[in-house]
Formats: structure tokens, C-alpha cells, sequence
């Protein structure tokens, strides 16, 4: 039986219609929980206040998507977040690839493990030495004896660890969450976008010129549209190449086909970003180009990318206070009718002006936000 307690607030007397179950208010699943056999507090409340707690505290959610393998997400959600990093966001990376999880190669972090705490599971910070606030990583890497083993889940298993990732690792407050998606549109990110149907989510799809990968690509773009998820806008990797003897540019596919597709379905394309020996590299040693080279032509190339990023989530920011105040507005004007019903008119009149010039100034502060923006 689970345990109850009232929650009454503050200096009220306690209201035995506001129970909620007892919290232990560790910072990590019941699996995960050495005390979990005898404990007799109520579970499922547990896991949906830790996600609730989580979730609270994060802005900006990008989902990095794509139908098919080998296309670049992994890189691209590493420098996107290396990227927003530099710019004085705080940023974490959710590497939500289970069978493939390499964002510690990609952050330099191979071989590492974490511990659990009452915080939750530990998230690696990373250049804290070179940016204004590190780079928070939470990976199932982190969680095998080795690189090399095999994940071996049936769907069941992948459900609870997105449920881990976003409620049981150590996030802390972040601005921007980059999601480093596994390819397909199967369970993994079926289960992600229910947990984050109410949050500030949106999609970056990455894919490359080829036939094969545009038409897995424009799958996920689809899934998007079909559930209602915001698509930021696609980013096309492995876009050309540098001749490194003569300097020329030429591209290894055809792309007259990739813009057409992206225009058919309203995508925005973003960027080009090259195949590159440097970015492979960087990416392969865990040094991304949009630190350890940001004036390359590779580090260049994601900048749209990252400015796209910002701008979408000031523009849903900015969308959420106007809503917010129009409800305050709403409220306000109906509890400012109900006060002044016993002045003379003229008196009621001043009062709503006064309350409507104060709501068109911090419209008009909103609107002058957006456009800095």
C-alpha cells in the first residue's frame, strides 16, 4: 500500500481532499534504487514527478532526426551543441541511440562511467575549461563494462531507458537539450515525443544528398508532420568535397532532387555541411570543429544551424509569454470589472485605460524582444 500525506498550503489547515502520495525524492528511477524490493512507497508516482522535476527545468528540446543510419546526426548534434555552448547557452546532449550510443567518442569521453547518487545518474561535463558553462553529456556508454558490447533490447527494455535518460540523468537547468536520435521511427522515438508532448520540442533533420537517404529522411519529416512536432529545418551533410590539391569544390551526389523534396513538404534547408577529413578527425579524437576550429570552413557551415536553433526557441518563448499575458489579461480584466462595479463611471473608465496601456507597453516590450531577436 502506498503512503499518503497531506500537502496543504501554506498556512492553511489541511484540506483532506489534497492528498498526493508520499515522495522518497531521490533524483533516479525505482530500478535503479537499492531500497526499491522493500520500499512501499507509491512507484509510478515517483517516476512521473522525477520526470515532471526534469523536465521543469529544461528549455528548449531539439530532436536530431533521421530515417536512416550513417547520415551524420551523431555530428551534428555534437556541434550543434558545441555551437550553442560557445554562445553562452547552457547545453546538454541526450544520446538516445541505444544500439549505437557514441556521443562519448564524440565529446572525448571513452572509457568514462557514472556513478548514481541521490541527485540521479551522472551526467560528464565537458570544456568546461574553454566555454562559459560545459557541456552536459548522458549517455548508455557510460553504463557498459565495454565499448564494444552489443545492446541487446526488446522494446520493453528501450522504454524505460528514454524514461531514464530525460528523468534519471543529472541534467540540472539547461536552455537547450540536443537529442541524438537512433535512425527509424520506431519505439525510441515514439516514446520520446509522448514524454515531451507538453514541452518545448522541436526537430533538426539531418540527411544527406543520396537518393537512398533523402527517401528514409523524408520519412521522418513526415512522422513530424503527421504528429504535430515542429521541424526547425533539415541539414545536409556530406554536401561536397574540397579537392586538397587544386582547392575546387565538387559534389559526390546530385542535390537538385534534395532541395526540390525539402521545398515540396515547406522544410527550410539550413546548411551544407562538406565531407571533410577535418570534421571526421575532430570527430573521431572528440574535439568538435566548433571549438577547436571555429573559423574553418566546417565550423562556418553549422553556424546557420545554430542561429536557426536560437531564433526558434526565442520565437517560442516569445509566444508563450504573449499567451501567457493575454490569460493575465483576460483574468485581470475580469477581476477589475468585478472591483469597479461600485464607482462612478468615469472613475471605472481611467482604471481600464490605466490597465490597458500597461497591457499594450509590455505587448509592445514582446514584440520589440522578437524583432532583437
Amino acid at each position: 500500500m502506498s503512503v499518503s500525506r497531506f500537502t496543504p498550503g501554506s498556512g492553511q489547515e489541511p484540506d483532506p481532499l489534497a492528498l498526493r502520495p508520499a515522495d522518497c525524492n531521490l533524483g533516479h528511477a525505482c530500478q535503479f534504487c537499492p531500497r526499491e524490493p522493500e520500499c512501499g512507497l507509491d512507484k509510478p508516482h515517483h517516476e512521473k514527478r522525477l520526470l515532471e522535476k526534469r523536465l521543469a527545468q529544461i528549455g528548449q528540446i531539439i530532436l536530431v532526426m533521421a530515417n536512416k543510419g550513417g547520415v551524420g546526426k551523431s555530428t551534428v548534434s555534437a556541434n550543434l551543441a558545441a555551437g550553442l555552448a560557445a554562445r553562452g547557452f547552457r547545453v546538454g546532449v541526450a544520446d538516445a541511440d541505444i544500439h549505437g550510443p557514441n556521443q562519448s567518442r564524440f565529446f572525448n569521453l571513452v572509457g568514462q562511467r557514472i556513478r548514481i547518487n541521490e541527485q540521479g545518474l551522472e551526467t560528464r561535463a565537458c570544456f568546461g575549461d574553454c566555454l562559459p558553462q560545459p557541456v552536459r553529456v548522458g549517455s548508455l556508454a557510460f553504463m557498459m563494462e565495454r565499448d564494444d558490447t552489443p545492446i541487446v533490447w526488446r522494446d520493453a527494455y528501450k522504454h524505460d531507458f528514454m524514461h531514464h535518460l530525460i528523468g534519471s540523468f543529472d541534467w540540472g537547468p539547461l536552455d537547450f537539450l540536443v537529442i541524438d536520435m537512433p535512425p527509424g521511427t520506431g519505439n525510441e522515438l515514439i516514446t520520446l515525443a509522448d514524454l515531451l508532448e507538453q514541452q518545448a520540442v522541436a526537430a533538426l533533420i539531418t540527411t544527406t544528398p543520396q537518393e537512398v537517404a533523402l527517401m528514409d529522411s523524408l520519412k521522418a519529416i513526415r512522422y513530424c508532420q503527421d504528429r504535430g512536432l515542429p521541424i526547425i529545418g533539415a541539414v545536409e551533410n556530406m554536401a561536397g568535397v574540397t579537392c586538397p590539391h587544386c582547392g575546387g569544390e565538387f559534389h559526390l551526389f546530385p542535390r537538385t532532387h534534395l532541395a526540390e523534396a525539402l521545398a515540396s513538404l515547406e522544410v527550410t534547408s539550413l546548411a551544407s555541411i562538406p565531407l571533410s577529413p577535418l570534421l571526421a578527425m575532430a570527430s573521431d579524437t572528440g574535439h568538435p570543429v566548433m571549438l577547436d576550429q571555429p573559423d574553418s570552413p566546417e565550423a562556418l557551415a553549422f553556424a546557420p544551424v545554430i542561429d536557426a536553433c536560437i531564433e526558434h526557441a526565442r520565437a517560442v518563448g516569445i509566444t508563450a509569454a504573449t499567451e501567457e499575458l493575454q490569460s493575465m489579461t483576460n483574468v485581470a480584466g475580469a477581476e477589475l470589472a468585478v472591483a469597479l462595479e461600485g464607482l462612478p463611471e468615469h472613475e471605472r473608465k481611467a482604471a481600464q485605460q490605466e490597465l490597458e496601456a500597461l497591457l499594450a507597453g509590455e505587448r509592445q516590450r514582446l514584440q520589440s524582444s522578437s524583432g532583437r531577436s
